[in-house]
Formats: C-alpha cells, structure tokens, sequence
C-alpha cells in the first residue's frame, strides 16, 4: 500500500440492518480501489467472520446508492454500502 494515502484517499462503507448487527458498527473508512481490495481492507480491520457475512449470496452492494455487481470499480470518496437480503411476505 501506498503510505503517501491520505484520509481523502479511503471510501466510507456502511452497513445496515442486520448486517450492522451481526459486524457491530455501523460504517467504517478504508483505503480500497476495487471490491476485491476492500474485501480485503474489512478483513484486516473487522476480521473474516465479517467480510463471510458480506460475501453472502444475496446481500447487496451500492456505490453512491446504486446497486452494483461484486466486481464494480471502486474510488477515493465512494460510499459503499451493503444491503442485506429483504424478506417479503
């Protein structure tokens, strides 16, 4: 990683309902470019059991409040969000 990063250079990921439970915070900064490195920066800070329940098949992934694949590009500023499954009724 680069050591020159700034704080303007981290992405603000939020976590909600259950997931912000099950993790026990509701955001956190890190530095990532793509989904993969963010994967793997929630790693580092939150631990694997954490980033197992965000790869969970149907939990859903926004950038800016858009809902995007796994594999999205990612950039200094975004605000990732996971979203997790709705159940209906």
């Amino acid at each position: 990683m680069n050591n020159n990063l700034t704080s303007d250079d981290k992405v603000r990921v939020v976590f909600f309902a259950s997931l912000r439970e099950a993790i026990g915070t509701h955001s956190v900064e890190v530095y990532a470019t793509n989904v993969a490195e963010l994967f793997e920066s929630l790693a580092s800070l939150l631990g694997n059991d954490a980033v197992r329940a965000l790869k969970v098949k149907n939990v859903r992934l926004a950038v800016n409040q858009e809902l995007v694949a796994h594999d999205a590009e990612i950039k200094p500023g975004d605000e990732i969000a996971f979203l997790p499954p709705v159940t209906g009724g």
